[in-house]
């Protein structure tokens, strides 16, 4: 299995396992330290029981000296009852009222200590570690009334056992606790590694599909097996390739289109520089033949990447905030020259509340709406014809709208129908290339807006000209950006 540090299944495991495995390591250590305490408990108790056994063949016998002594008739045979076996062994001193030896083992270790204020035993005992004899023991001191016809006082009895017993006992707990506890990891593991593996299967299911998928595949995935926590990837991942398979599908016929619309103005210059090379046609002529169709490439051109450059708006998500009408008016000052040029009627209507409406949008993209709508204004209108700007705010909308009224004799039916559709013009506009209208749409629909096209009519029903509105949705303040 491989344990790189990115693998969620490993992530899972490690973060499953980990705490289990502390947690009995823990668990292993104070279930040791409990059953060590209860080990030396119930050894504890047998050495009581041989201070205890000792003190009952005490007895008190008169003495010239100091009146009363202590005496004592045991004898080391009578502790082997209380040795469990033959690893351990048993050793007692008996101290008398004046702190003479009484019997026992003269070398242990006098006790010099003194009695804990609580105990778990109805005696005046206490339990203490020492060594004799370079061994460590476990000793029990009792402290036993002995009373008698000749008088009384308080013996001293120490009972030490080595701890050879209790080791053992100690280190066969160990064994059995650690080898049942790792007996209980291993289960543990295999059943998280069981659970993890069935957890994460749609997850590898989900990968493999999408590994064995050919490059163009964008078609959405399965998501009615899915489970719950997967649903969200899942669907967000079919948005992301539909938006995809739309931006492919938008640069296919793109490259298509540019293809096909540039092969006619490079075919149409190479015939105008064949015929100059023969002489055909005079040179100024020619020269000037081939400066407008360089022109009319250069725009086509320009207003392709225009279209291009949009898709890349459609996926931006900082866009500022702009004045709309301050876009609008530089744009109409660009153009003043082409105004001019056919002496047409101009007419700049600005509503006050729209002098300072706001629309989330680039400067270019308000430039290049409103520069298009103006050059096919421009272009169609009749020398000395009428051409109107207005902009102004609609009420109870939040949006804003810009109209623009040219006198152009306005589109035929088949054109209004289908306005938007790239390269396609008006017959009686040769020179345009069909890409204006197109770009103006596909940057209002970035923009959250709409794009209307209609004809002006006269009473009769003759058209006048083109009317094109668009309308934009507005900015509130506080504004998060202003250029």
């Amino acid at each position: 299995m491989n344990l790189t540090p990115s693998s969620l299944r490993n992530q899972l495991l490690l973060g499953i396992l980990l705490p289990v495995l502390a947690f009995l390591v823990l668990n292993t250590y104070v279930l040791y330290q409990q059953a060590l305490s209860a080990a030396d408990t119930a050894y504890d108790r047998t050495l009581l029981a041989s201070a205890k056994a000792i003190g009952e063949q005490l007895e008190v016998v008169p003495d010239a000296k100091l009146g009363h002594r202590l005496l004592g008739s045991l004898t080391y045979a009578a502790l082997e009852a209380f040795e469990a076996d033959n690893r351990s062994r048993l050793y007692y001193r008996v101290t008398g009222f004046s702190g003479e030896l009484v019997s026992g083992f003269a070398d242990l270790p006098p006790w010099d200590g003194t009695l804990p204020q609580r105990t778990l035993y109805a005696a005046l005992v206490h339990f203490y570690d020492d060594h004799y004899q370079g061994v460590p023991v476990r000793v029990a001191v009792l402290l036993q009334p002995v009373a008698g016809v000749h008088g009384l006082g308080m013996a001293t009895i120490q009972v030490a056992e080595t701890l050879e017993l209790r080791q053992t006992l100690a280190r066969q707990i160990l064994l059995d606790m650690v080898w049942r506890q790792s007996l209980l990891i291993a289960l543990i593991g295999l059943v998280v590694y069981v659970a993890v593996q069935r957890a994460t299967l749609p997850v590898r299911r989900l990968s493999a599909a999408l590994a064995e998928r050919p490059e163009n595949d964008l078609s959405p995935l399965d998501s009615t097996a899915a489970p719950t926590e997967l649903l969200p990837l899942v669907q967000a991942t079919n948005q992301h390739m539909a938006r995809l398979s739309e931006l492919l599908q938008h640069q296919k016929r793109f490259i298509r289109d540019t293809s096909h619309q540039i092969k006619t103005p490079l075919a149409v210059l190479r015939t105008q520089l064949q015929s100059a090379l023969r002489g055909d046609v005079e040179t100024q002529l020619a020269l000037r033949e081939m400066m407008q169709t360089v022109d009319g490439a250069t725009e086509l051109a320009n207003q392709m990447l225009a279209l291009a450059k949009i898709e890349q708006l459609r996926i931006q998500s900082d866009v500022p905030v702009v004045v709309w009408a301050e876009a609008l008016r530089t744009v109409a000052l660009d153009v003043a020259a082409l105004v001019a040029d056919k002496q047409l009627d101009f007419e700049w209507r600005l509503d006050p509340a729209a002098a300072t409406m706001r629309v989330r949008a680039h400067e270019w993209s308000l430039k290049e709406l409103a520069r298009n709508l103006l050059h096919n204004a421009i272009r169609h209108s009749a020398p000395g014809g009428a051409l109107r700007i207005e902009l102004h705010t609609q009420p109870g909308t939040g949006c804003g709208q810009l109209t623009i009224e040219d006198s152009g004799g306005g589109l035929p039916q088949e054109l209004l129908d289908n306005p938007f559709q790239p390269f396609h013009s008006a017959a009686h506009a040769p020179h345009g290339s069909g890409l204006g209208l197109a770009i103006c749409h596909g940057i209002v629909q970035t923009l959250g807006g709409q794009i209307d096209l209609q004809n002006r009519l006269d009473e009769r029903g003759h058209p006048l000209g083109l009317r094109a509105c668009v309308r934009l949705p507005l900015v509130e303040p506080p504004y998060s950006t202003i250029t």
